[in-house]
């Protein structure tokens, strides 16, 4: 597992092998929860499910296009990252802290 920032900004990324696929577990904020599930195969479009009101898919589309990418494996990224009444500011956290975790893939 690998993580970056801190408190309520830490997000969290775990890789599963799935018989030969992976799966992926993005979460963080003060409640990790299922908000939006990204698969993403070899040579084909990235594909995205999300809950009603869930922005997830926006940091998890990219991680899982790189792990793909990467390992030439089918990777299907289950995340959700929520801080209670987030700001604008608090959410550019957040998402800053998803593109450090994408440069220690």
């Amino acid at each position: 597992m690998i993580s970056a920032g801190k408190g309520k900004y830490r997000v969290w990324l775990k890789e599963v092998s799935h018989g030969d696929d992976v799966v992926l577990f993005l979460g963080g904020g003060e409640k990790p929860h299922i908000g939006s599930v990204v698969l993403s195969e070899p040579g084909k479009k990235t594909r995205v499910l999300n809950r009603k009101g869930h922005f997830d898919w926006m940091v998890a589309k990219p991680i899982a296009s790189i792990i793909c990418k990467k390992k030439k494996k089918p990777v299907v990224c289950i995340s959700g990252i929520h801080v209670d009444d987030a700001t604008k500011e608090e959410i550019e956290i957040l998402k800053n802290n998803c593109k450090l975790l994408e440069k220690k893939l």
